[in-house]
């Protein structure tokens, strides 16, 4: 399977990252096209202290932590519109937006897209294939809503940065686990079931 993620500078950089190693944990995923936005390295050494500015295959598979030769993850340039992403006859599974900004959602939501994250998502639109937006902002104001909807309306999943509690997480790996899980699951993309709803009674009082 060859999917397309991009990263944009949301706050939730950590979402991205552990997405990314659970696509590479699947066996599955031979492929990944990576594109980040211009914001999404300073978030980046914000949330998590990595420099991710001018990246190259080195650099990404030791945030990653995959083997120094790996060539499952291809970087592409913002810039770059002839990259494989941009063009509907390069057959891949979708996308993934995570986090995605409230500007680069209203950007694909518009249809005028300037650069190659709101071409390959306009491509991945016209082409019906699957289109998932992990938002992460809060509050939501009326913009950002008719946005999702139009985006709905065209084919997207939107997908909020809004991890669960029904399996008692202990740690903040655990509530970002289970939303990248999530992720996973649009996909139909194997993973650990430990976040699973087994819709078990819990007794009174636990």
């Amino acid at each position: 399977m060859e999917l397309t993620v991009a990263i944009t500078g949301a706050s939730g950089t950590i979402y991205a990252r552990r997405t990314l190693q659970l696509l590479a944990e699947s066996g599955v995923v031979d492929t990944i096209n990576l594109i980040m936005s211009g914001t999404a390295a300073t978030v980046a050494q914000v949330e998590l202290g990595v420099n991710l500015k001018d990246p190259n295959a080195a650099k990404l598979n030791a945030w990653l932590g995959l083997p120094s030769d790996s060539k499952l993850i291809r970087y592409w340039r913002l810039d770059n519109l002839a990259a494989k992403p941009s063009s509907g006859s390069h057959k891949q599974a979708g996308m993934i937006i995570v986090p995605c900004s409230m500007g680069t959602l209203g950007a694909i939501a518009s249809g005028a897209g300037t650069n190659l994250i709101h071409r390959a998502a306009d491509v991945c639109l016209k082409e019906g294939r699957k289109l998932l937006l992990v938002p992460r902002e809060t509050p939501y104001n009326a913009i950002h809503l008719e946005n999702m909807l139009r985006l709905s309306h065209a084919g997207a999943r939107i997908l909020p940065a809004s991890p669960g509690f029904y399996h008692r997480p202990k740690t903040i790996d655990d509530l970002v686990e289970h939303l990248c899980f999530r992720i996973l699951d649009q996909f139909d993309i194997p993973h650990s079931k430990k976040s699973q709803w087994t819709g078990e009674e819990v007794a009174q009082g636990e």
